[in-house]
């Protein structure tokens, strides 16, 4: 994706309502001409309430009837675009346009016209089998913009000239003004005008757990989207309070239509794809160069252009790996069976290898590396130090301070089935209400006690206060909220013991800037005793307070995650916090969590006049970013692919659907996770746990590399009849095999023996390695040399057997027989060293591949069988073979065995020794050319 290098992604510029941008220039004549004053720098939630209605030319009595409509025809339905499905037919075409493919289909019409009517039917089998697999996987694309219109809310109340009436949704229009109410949800952006103890949850846009309280004064017009307080964005929850909005957006315009077109991005190939793309473009041209190159030969040098081309047809059969396709999709659903052990369910088959390829996560915050729950973790008992609440939780001065944050609270209580207390309500509250349970601090009659006088949490106050009447008929009165507004109805405090002392405002300071700088939400709470009979509307205003002291709370990291984030530091992978929450606190968990960088945090603010190229150099420099927009999280992702990155990323709300679709592998949360999310994602964690990814990039690379020990068989065996078959014609000697006879190999003995392959499991040193290079193809360099010797030697020594069977006078059925018997022992070998790139035979257990060993004996009796059964024998142009014939291809066949494992064992010799491969090839060039320098 190319981007300018001086200005930044079009997913970051600054975006307004187009709706009045499009007011402006088309409907000057219906609104009054000049007299729309936005631009495409309009930032509503940076204008007054005054400001917004008049650029929109409503009020607060909201549109007329025709006025409405008029402009309803002008901006169109309330409605998210849909975007064209591509056709059924056009998907199951597509799925036939590889070149593995297209030759495979060439094999099938040859097979049919020769007459092997089984031969044809398996190969297009597997055809059928693979564009069945591919077309379910692609025709679930759409899905993802389905789970978006579901956020759309069907009816909605609104003002028209003043009277409340329902309409639906679709027919909102800039200009009308919507009333709001707890369990609505917000039909489009709205610039909000009136707000009462209005609250909304906005997670699936912002990312954080807790609801966003909402009011109607203007903030900066460079504010994140987490901190448009006096904005309701569509498709987002009203939980509590009331309110009403004026429509600045609708439909495509609002923040949910652009991730709903964001969500449209196609996402390119996967890292498998690609190398699949390569190896079979090259495959088929190497195939059909070496036929007509071995068709034209025997044509010259034998003058029969029929057996010339039968010898053809034989090298392709011989040549072509049809299992492929099998292999690939036989590993990757093994795959996704033991993913799903470990929490992880696949949607996309092609995901189970990008896991074992990625190079960076851009893993969300809440509830995936954190466990979406506040806790209090350390408190300042008065003026004092800070301290973990687990060390001073049974002292009288914290009991003191938690039954306080306990009795002015608005959490609720539940039992669950298993026994456990179940919280409800704020964070915040939650988290003081439990902290004050598990330290016994406060009992039932305490929490059941009678509230006198109440006033709940508003911003404007900045503090909530509860008077609760006691026992002996005394009142207490319990203040909680941000500390310099609690500080401020206080004379006195108490010190470490319990005991009241002398305000000391400067140490209290002292105490909320060290919790503060460590990213924790603090709250200070105070207590005052009434006595029997006060009036108690003296106190609708507390004063003289005792400051009890501050409590500091955080989200904390789940269990393991830190571990997990050490693996994949192991592994190579990078790990980037991606969040809608604040720096610090973004800062404070990545620094428990062991990322590297996370001193100065990137944040949405700051991209916006960033180049990708000084974004690219951002992301290297620090591990955090924070306060971003789904753009934003989408432009990180892109960047990162653009600097060749492989990315996975992490979400559950709507907001990170654009980053999850874009992303190489997009990984949702399934129990916090939206259907938007899921939708939009390759794989699902049924436990929203971050551990659960590093098991999936384990299993990943456990399945490529099932695959690609596959691959390495596959095209050894392949290469070694194409040498064979190719140099048998050249040297003019009977048709070393014929096509029937390579079907055979292909079909019933390798066949089985290659998708055994796929079920190798790992041997546990999967991430203590790093990800395989992006330039690797299917086979590293070490398996492409193997390759090549090893299909060479081979090849030799089943023409040298057969030219000495032929030239002794042998049978020619006998003697393709004892060639053939040769070819399928030599595979058995080679079968059984793919199991592992670096690991020899006798490392590895024989019984960790059950399958692999009883398939590949199956092969060799199977084989047996069909030369001994003089029915197929006949058919297959097969003869017996003696004792000793079957000992001599043993014997030879043994030794494919000396340059697979002999390989390895040099390399393990030189890893051992601290000495690549390569290092020891240049090291003896170096030598020998030092030599011929000095004239040895």
């Amino acid at each position: 994706m190319t981007k300018s290098t001086n200005q930044p992604s079009n997913h970051q510029e600054s975006r307004v309502s187009k709706s009045a941008v499009s007011a402006q220039s088309q409907s000057s004549e219906r609104l009054g001409a000049g007299e729309v004053q936005a631009n495409q720098d309009t930032s509503w939630h940076a204008l007054s309430v005054q400001g917004t209605l008049a650029i929109l030319k409503t009020g607060r009595k909201g549109l007329t009837g025709a006025e409405a409509q008029s402009r309803l025809e002008l901006f169109g339905p309330n409605a998210l675009a849909q975007g064209e499905r591509k056709p059924k037919w056009k998907l199951i075409l597509e799925q036939f346009t590889s070149p593995l493919i297209a030759v495979l289909i060439v094999c099938g019409v040859i097979t049919i016209f020769l007459g092997h009517y089984v031969d044809a039917g398996a190969i297009f089998a597997v055809l059928i089998l693979n564009a069945i697999i591919g077309y379910v996987q692609e025709s679930k694309a759409d899905k993802a913009v389905e789970a978006l219109t579901s956020l759309a809310s069907p009816t909605t109340r609104v003002l028209r000239e003043g009277d409340a009436i329902t309409i639906d949704a679709a027919d909102l229009v800039p200009g009308d003004v919507v009333l709001l109410e707890s369990g609505d949800r917000v039909p489009a952006d709205l610039r909000l005008v009136d707000a009462i103890h209005l609250k909304i949850n906005e997670s699936m846009l912002t990312g954080e757990s807790e609801d966003a309280r909402k009011g109607t004064d203007a903030v900066e017009s460079d504010a994140a989207l987490g901190d448009r307080t006096n904005v309701a964005f569509s498709g987002t929850m009203v939980t509590s309070g009331r309110g009403q909005g004026v429509v600045v957006a609708t439909g495509a315009d609002t923040e949910l239509g652009e991730i709903n077109d964001l969500v449209h991005v196609s996402k390119g190939l996967t890292p498998l794809q690609k190398i699949l793309k390569r190896a079979e473009t090259g495959i088929a041209i190497a195939v059909i160069l070496v036929a007509v190159f071995v068709f034209i030969g025997g044509t010259i040098l034998e003058g029969n252009p029929a057996q010339a081309f039968l010898s053809a047809v034989s090298l392709v059969v011989a040549s072509m790996p049809e299992a492929l396709p099998i292999v690939l999709t036989v590993a990757m659903a093994l795959g996704v069976s033991r993913m799903a052990q470990y929490n992880a369910i696949v949607r996309s088959l092609p995901a189970v290898e990008t896991l074992g390829s990625i190079t960076v996560i851009g893993s969300d915050k809440t509830g995936t590396l954190t466990q979406n729950r506040m806790s209090v973790e350390q408190v300042a008992l008065g003026g004092g130090s800070v301290q973990q609440l687990t060390e001073v939780s049974e002292s009288p001065a914290a009991q003191a301070l938690l039954k306080a944050g306990a009795l002015t609270n608005e959490a609720q209580r539940s039992i669950a089935e298993d026994g456990s207390t179940v919280y409800s309500g704020d964070a915040v509250d939650m988290a003081m209400a439990r902290a004050a349970d598990e330290a016994g601090a406060v009992n039932a009659e305490q929490l059941q006690s009678t509230i006198e006088l109440q006033t709940p949490y508003e911003p404007e106050l900045l503090h909530s206060m509860t008077i609760r009447r006691n026992e002996d008929g005394s009142l207490t009165q319990y203040v909680k909220g941000a500390p310099d507004a609690v500080m401020a109805m206080c004379t006195a405090m108490q010190d470490a013991n319990g005991a009241p002392q002398t305000l000391d405002i400067a140490a209290i300071h002292a105490a909320y800037e060290q919790m503060g700088s460590q990213g924790l939400r603090v709250i200070g709470v105070a207590s005052r005793l009434i006595p029997a009979g006060e009036d108690i509307d003296q106190h609708k205003r507390a004063h003289d307070m005792t400051f009890l002291g501050l409590e500091g709370m955080l989200d904390p990291p789940r269990e393991g995650v830190r571990e997990a984030i050490a693996d994949c530091a192991k592994a190579g992978i990078r790990v980037i916090m991606i969040t809608g929450d604040h720096p610090v606190t973004a800062a404070a968990i990545g620094q428990r969590l062991g990322l590297e960088s996370t001193g100065q945090a990137l944040t949405g603010s700051e991209m916006l006049g960033m180049s990708d190229e000084v974004l690219a150099a951002r992301l290297r420099e620090t591990s955090i970013a924070a306060r971003v927009s789904p753009q934003d999280k989408l432009r990180i992702v892109e960047t990162l692919q653009n600097q060749g990155e492989v990315v996975a990323v992490t979400g559950d709300g709507v907001n990170d659907a654009p980053a999850l679709k874009a992303a190489s592998v997009g990984i949702a949360m399934g129990e916090s996770g939206t259907d938007v999310a899921r939708e939009a994602s390759d794989v699902v964690l049924t436990d929203d746990n971050f551990v659960t990814i590093t098991q999936a990039v384990r299993q990943g690379r456990v399945t490529f590399k099932a695959i690609r020990g596959s691959a390495y068989f596959l095209l050894a065996t392949a290469a070694a009849a194409m040498i064979a078959v190719g140099v048998n014609v050249i040297a003019d000697m009977p048709l070393l095999f014929l096509p029937l006879q390579m079907l055979w190999i292909n079909f019933v003995t390798n066949g089985v023996q290659d998708i055994a392959l796929g079920f190798e499991p790992g041997d546990g040193e999967e991430l203590k390695a790093p990800p395989r290079s992006r330039t690797e193809g299917l086979l590293s360099t070490t398996l492409w040399s193997r390759v090549a010797v090893c299909g060479l030697w081979m090849a030799t020594c089943v023409l040298v057997l057969f030219h000495v069977c032929v030239t002794r006078g042998m049978d020619l059925a006998q003697a393709r027989t004892l060639a053939l018997t040769l070819l399928v022992l030599f595979n058995f070998f080679v079968a059984m060293s793919a199991r592992s790139e670096t690991k020899l035979i006798a490392q590895l257990n024989p019984l960790d591949n059950k399958f692999l060993l009883l398939a590949s004996l199956v092969a060799l009796a199977i084989h047996a069988g069909a030369m001994y059964w003089p029915a197929l024998a006949g058919v297959l142009g097969m003869a017996p073979l003696s004792l000793q014939q079957w000992a001599l291809c043993l014997g030879v066949g043994l030794t494919v065995l000396v340059f697979a494992e002999g390989d390895k064992l040099i390399r393990q010799f030189l890893a051992r020794h601290g000495h690549s491969p390569r290092s020891a090839i240049h090291h003896t060039r170096r030598s020998i050319a030092s030599m011929l320098r000095s004239g040895i």
